[in-house]
């Protein structure tokens, strides 16, 4: 496991957390996404996995999504999206595994792709939305990887910035959520059969 930052108390787990996030991520539908280099072609017509399946579900969010799509109307998508809401660090660690036959250009592309978001995530005015992302392969002899195989860590300063940054299914409308990372959605999910996400709000980092 790579070296990050322990936490002193319990993490508080943010309201776009687990199965919503997730479905974010393997959602289908219109993308920007840039050509695929031929060595990295999608897989053609590859049958839907029971994640994307569920996605398309909206009796499948899970209490947190909804909780997050209440507390959206509560204060409108605006404020709920905007860079000064709940400011604070904020981690979204996101976990991939990856259909089988899956070349090894392909796995790279999507990775090449995620950490473009780093630079290629902003908003209107082009502020940046994203402060930072690491990523690395599952390395791990604990045998409780679940079959997943590439770890991603994107943290950012506000609840507001990730709320933009993820966008679907809880915030809808285009203008309030980044353009980037949904056509990375629509790009990546072809390759993956699963996908996991949990996002916090770390505590203070225990130290020696």
């Amino acid at each position: 496991m790579s070296r990050g930052p322990s936490l002193k108390t319990a993490p508080r787990l943010t309201a776009l957390t687990t199965l919503a996030c997730v479905q974010a991520l393997l959602l289908t539908g219109p993308a920007l996404s840039a050509p695929v280099p031929q060595n990295a072609a999608q897989p053609s017509s590859p049958p839907p996995s029971s994640a994307t399946r569920s996605s398309a579900t909206p009796s499948a969010l899970d209490a947190a999504a909804l909780a997050a799509q209440r507390e959206q109307r509560a204060v409108g998508v605006a404020r709920f999206t905007a860079p000064d809401y709940k400011p604070g660090l904020l981690r979204h660690m996101v976990m991939f595994a990856f259909r089988p036959g899956t070349t090894a250009a392909q796995r790279a592309e999507v990775t090449r792709r995620f950490i473009a978001l780093a630079s290629l995530s902003r908003r209107p005015d082009g502020k940046p939305v994203v402060t930072s992302i690491e990523t690395g392969a599952q390395n791990s002899g604990e045998n409780t990887d679940l079959g997943l195989e590439q770890g991603y860590l994107v943290t950012f300063a506000s609840e507001g910035d990730r709320n933009f940054y993820v966008g679907r299914p809880i915030v809808t409308e285009p203008r309030f959520f980044d353009p980037a990372h949904d056509a990375f959605k629509t790009f990546a999910a072809p390759y993956l059969t699963k996908g996991v996400v949990f996002d916090f709000t770390p505590g203070a980092p225990a130290v020696p």
